[in-house]
């Protein structure tokens, strides 16, 4: 059993640290929330961790941040940040992990009653369902931190992003399931209790 909390521990630090590396490969916007691949880590914490692990690590990631380290996008942390007009994308990414993970642990089900096709199904909606709440609490939360309107926020926020996010759902999905299967076969990963194998 502490052997088993020690590897969580390290999966859950390794992940963290890999949604920090990636939010530094961030495009500036004009609407001041970057382009980063931190949305592209979170959900794959998710899939390949699991839905506890993954939003723990998630969890991890932003808590990191608002107490200062610099982990967010151009290496800045602190309340302010989290508290400032990208605040809803970030609070948020703990959700998007747990909504993919959940995605992933339904697709397992499903392919072990041979239903594939539906697996992937189940894969993707726990993205897309990941991507729309990040969207939502984000352009809510950019409208009230910069007092405009919902409509302002949704072109700001959201419409730039589709394009990119689109992208990111498909290699989430793909790469995921194939890094969880490489990681679980080669015996450097072990599922959480109640995960099947897939």
């Amino acid at each position: 059993m502490q052997q088993t909390r020690v590897k969580d521990t390290i999966y859950i630090a390794v992940f963290a640290a890999i949604i920090a590396v990636m939010a530094q490969l961030a495009i500036p916007m004009p609407s001041g929330v970057p382009m980063t691949l931190q949305t592209l880590a979170v959900p794959l914490a998710g899939i390949v961790l699991g839905a506890k692990r993954g939003t723990l690590a998630t969890l991890l990631y932003v808590l990191l941040g608002f107490v200062g380290v610099p982990v967010f996008a151009g290496f800045t942390g602190g309340p302010g940040i989290v508290l400032g007009v990208t605040g809803g994308f970030i609070v948020s990414f703990p959700l998007m992990a747990w909504l993919a993970g959940m995605g992933m642990r339904f697709a397992d089900r499903l392919r072990d009653h041979g239903r594939h096709a539906a697996g992937w199904g189940a894969v993707y909606a726990g993205l897309v369902s990941g991507a729309v709440i990040n969207y939502i609490v984000g352009m809510v939360w950019f409208a009230v931190a910069t007092k405009g309107s919902l409509k302002e926020a949704f072109l700001l926020c959201v419409v730039p992003f589709l394009p990119t996010a689109l992208i990111k759902i498909i290699v989430a999905g793909t790469l995921g399931v194939l890094l969880r299967s490489v990681l679980v076969r080669a015996h450097v990963l072990e599922l959480s209790q109640g995960e099947d194998q897939g």
